[in-house]
């Protein structure tokens, strides 16, 4: 009766804690904790207190505790946590910058050697060069198919060689390998699956994002809006501009080609008329180009009506491209 008595007091801690860091913070990292070792955990712990907290549990308490706080705080955002609880996983609650403590995480990852049974991360590959082990040892290498020779009395391995394949189980014969050669291909750590924050849920690869992957994307986006809104007639903001710059070039052009006219129009009617004028400008540009190399020192504005007679200009042989 006391074990009891004393589960259900662990189990109402906590569920008091889970809740308390639900309410205390709006970012959690959900982070897979495989073949994570209670040294290299209380490692983690030390390097991100202060501004993060790590807490594991069984899923099951975890969903429960969450649950129960959603319905008691009407929090319903949090219950996006729930799918994201699936596997020897835990939470990292914190205020600092995601992107960072993500780094601060991936410092503790350690070594391990590659046991049998397990299931390979990444592909082995054993590089060539001396093992430094005896001429007695070669049955190894035979058995795995490994080219190698007899150097100065010791083997050594002629190219380098795929040993396991990421996601294959590694073999007593591998195992033994790589024991007997010193290599520790492995390293294991948290590793983080998603990243809730203040409701929303996204992939980690996100927080690689810089500002200019986000302009750049922002502005891809409002490109391809503005190219869609064109092509079916249907005015947007992103498109507004350019359907305002072909009206005025459609009318321009009617303009041009008969006797109507618009206050807009008169200037480009009067280049066309009289050609010249097109000289005359280009003349009035190159001095003021010139002087404008020479003088770098001193900042020059250009004569405002000079200005306009230059993008008056472009905006002709714009039409007629």
């Amino acid at each position: 009766m006391v074990v009891n008595t004393s589960k259900r007091e662990k189990k109402e801690k906590y569920d008091q804690k889970l809740c308390r860091l639900l309410d205390e913070y709006s970012q959690v990292l959900i982070v897979a904790a495989d073949n994570v070792g209670s040294t290299q955990m209380q490692n983690i712990r030390k390097g991100l207190r202060g501004e993060s907290v790590v807490l594991m549990g069984k899923n099951t308490m975890m969903k429960r505790s969450i649950r129960l706080h959603a319905e008691n705080t009407n929090n319903e955002a949090i219950r996006n946590l729930i799918p994201l609880l699936v596997g020897n996983v835990g939470l990292i609650f914190t205020k600092g910058d995601l992107k960072e403590v993500r780094e601060e995480v991936a410092k503790y990852k350690v070594g391990a050697p590659a046991r049998v049974g397990l299931i390979a991360p990444i592909d082995v590959v054993v590089p060539p060069g001396n093992t430094g082990l005896d001429p007695s040892q070669t049955s190894f290498f035979q058995v795995l198919n490994i080219p190698t020779k007899i150097n100065k009395g010791t083997v050594e391995i002629i190219t380098p060689v795929e040993l396991i394949k990421k996601g294959d189980k590694v073999g007593s014969s591998e195992a033994a390998l790589l024991s007997k050669l010193g290599i520790r291909p492995f390293s294991y750590g948290l590793v983080v699956l998603s990243v809730y924050d203040s409701g929303s849920v996204f992939s980690p690869e996100v927080l690689d994002l810089t500002e200019d992957d986000l302009v750049e994307k922002f502005a891809n986006g409002v490109s391809m809006a503005a190219s869609l809104s064109l092509a079916i007639s249907y005015p947007t903001l992103a498109a507004a501009p350019h359907m305002f710059v072909n009206a005025y070039k459609n009318a321009l052009a009617v303009a041009v080609a008969s006797d109507y006219s618009f206050p807009q129009a008169e200037k480009v009617k009067e280049y066309l008329k009289d050609p010249s004028k097109f000289a005359v400008a280009v003349a009035a540009a190159a001095p003021a180009s010139g002087a404008a190399n020479q003088e770098k020192v001193e900042e020059r504005e250009e004569p405002k009506e000079l200005v306009e007679e230059s993008e008056e200009e472009d905006l002709v042989a714009g039409l007629f491209d």
